[in-house]
């Protein structure tokens, strides 16, 4: 046991608060674990192997021990030998071997244990030992900075998040898996997916769409991109309503242009039938009141959650994915749209670089939390210049390449109504109709995919499906209706 005089326990090498020995407390520690760990890595190379993938040099409590794993770590990284000599000589060269108490320390050390039996087990003890004092440390910050009345309690919470969230995702290393497990584990999904007539993933509520993706899969980044005005934020929000009402599957929506309200009253134009201008102008009939409050029960009741932050950062975006998930099992995140979020941090002023943040973070987001997110995007003035086929590419995803390289699925949404084109290029009728197109699909195939789009709704449909309501007749140019009227599509999210 460590004399109550030792030096206070500095937390880690990134300049943290160090933990106070308050009313003769001792911060948790297990310098005997240490002793035979290092003592075994001494001896046998093969302790190494065991606990390199588990040991930070900072999970050790005496700094003597810290300064020897780290030359530890160097060497091993090096392909060089770890023993006694060489340990010793590192430390000698960087002027450190005193600090640790010379040769005699060392091999003190080896002294201590006989073989490397047992060394993971005691790593891990000596891991959950530095977690605690981590915890301390952050309760201690957080205490420090509640009683200073200055403190905006909102950026705390922030603060206390993130910090919790480093200790438990730093200190925690995740275990191989064998291929007997896995293939195990493989065969049990397959088995599970077969009972569920192949939708495997979350549903889109599209019969088509989820045919070609077998539903929107876990820890995937999908990516729908289109011109303003194509109906973008129309086409999750039809998606999100499907999920929630029908499949009765929680969803989070993020919108970062339009308000929440805005957003329930589209929902609520599509669930009732009645056009998006009737209810932003309140010029509805006494039976389409009826019909409303009689129709609008179900999205009432259903498991949709919207947060309307503008410019949200990444940071503040995962923390509040992380508690949606762990408070209402939400199983579907929608972005809308990504240009307008931020990364967070001071800006460089390269735009380019901080989507491919945002883009990446994306994706960090939906693998740890093993839900898929969905992000909308913007596409670049290239498909207006185009003449013929209006159709978007993949090189038409404005402002990076990254968004493209890290989405599992990149899809498009296409409406040849928009151009005044009133034919497909087989010559059937494209009015009130668009495509989904899926341009690039990681673990499956592409297909263009037809929806009906209803535009006074801001709805799409199944091609096929036949409504309760008779659908008002749309006109001949959609970028004309209310809803989408604007000068400047660019400056529109949907």
């Amino acid at each position: 046991m460590e004399n109550a005089d030792k030096q206070p326990y500095k937390a880690n090498n990134r300049g943290k608060n160090v933990i106070a020995l308050e009313q003769g407390k001792i911060p948790p520690q297990a310098v005997e674990f240490e002793e035979a760990v290092l003592g075994a890595i001494l001896i046998d190379n093969s302790a190494i192997n065991q606990v390199i993938d588990i040991l930070k040099p900072e999970c050790f409590y005496k700094n003597e021990h810290t300064l020897i794993f780290e030359t530890v770590k160097e060497l091993f990284g090096n392909s060089e030998p770890v023993d006694i000599l060489t340990v010793a000589n590192d430390l000698r060269m960087k002027g450190k071997l005193k600090d640790i108490g010379g040769e005699y320390y060392l091999a003190n050390l080896s002294q201590k244990v006989s073989s490397s039996a047992h060394s993971e087990f005691h790593a891990r003890i000596i891991v959950q030992k530095h977690i605690q004092r981590e915890m301390i440390r952050v309760a201690g910050t957080i205490t420090e900075m509640a009683y200073d009345e200055t403190t905006d309690v909102f950026n705390l919470l922030d603060i206390a998040e993130q910090e919790l969230f480093e200790v438990a995702h730093g200190n925690v290393a995740k275990n191989y898996e064998t291929a007997q497990d896995l293939v195990k584990e493989a065969i049990a999904k397959i088995e599970e997916i077969s009972k569920q007539e192949g939708l495997s993933g979350v549903p889109s509520g599209f019969t088509k769409v989820d045919r070609v993706t077998a539903g929107w899969q876990p820890s995937d980044l999908i990516i729908l991109a289109a011109r303003p005005g194509m109906g973008k934020t129309a086409f999750v929000l039809s998606m999100a309503r499907n999920m929630a009402i029908d499949h009765n599957r929680p969803v989070a929506v993020f919108s970062l242009e339009m308000a929440s309200v805005q957003l329930i009253t589209r929902l609520i134009s599509g669930e009732t039938g009645l056009s998006s201008e009737k209810l932003r102008k309140g010029t509805s009939d006494d039976h389409e009141w009826q019909q409303l409050l009689t129709k609008v029960k179900a999205l009432e009741k259903a498991p949709l959650y919207i947060d309307d932050t503008p410019a949200i950062s990444i940071f503040d975006l995962r923390a509040k994915c992380r508690r949606l998930v762990a408070q209402s099992n939400i199983q579907l995140i929608v972005i809308d749209y990504l240009q307008l979020m931020t990364a967070g941090g001071k800006s460089n002023g390269n735009r380019e670089q901080e989507i491919s943040t945002i883009s990446r973070s994306l994706k960090s987001i939906a693998k740890e939390l093993k839900v898929p997110v969905i992000a909308l995007s913007q596409l670049s003035r290239a498909v207006e210049t185009r003449g013929g086929n209006k159709r978007p590419l993949l090189s038409d995803l404005r402002e990076s390449g990254a968004i493209e390289q890290d989405a599992d699925i990149v899809s498009f949404i296409y409406r040849p109504e928009y151009y005044d084109i009133t034919e497909w290029e087989d010559g059937s009728p494209s009015e009130g109709q668009a495509e989904f197109i899926i341009a690039k699909h990681r673990n499956g195939g592409l297909e263009n995919v037809k929806l009906r789009f209803q535009g006074s709704m801001a709805k799409f449909s199944d091609l096929e499906e036949t409504t309760d309501f008779e659908p008002q007749i749309l006109e001949s140019k959609m970028n004309n209706d209310s809803f989408l009227d604007d000068d400047n599509f660019d400056d529109r999210p949907f």
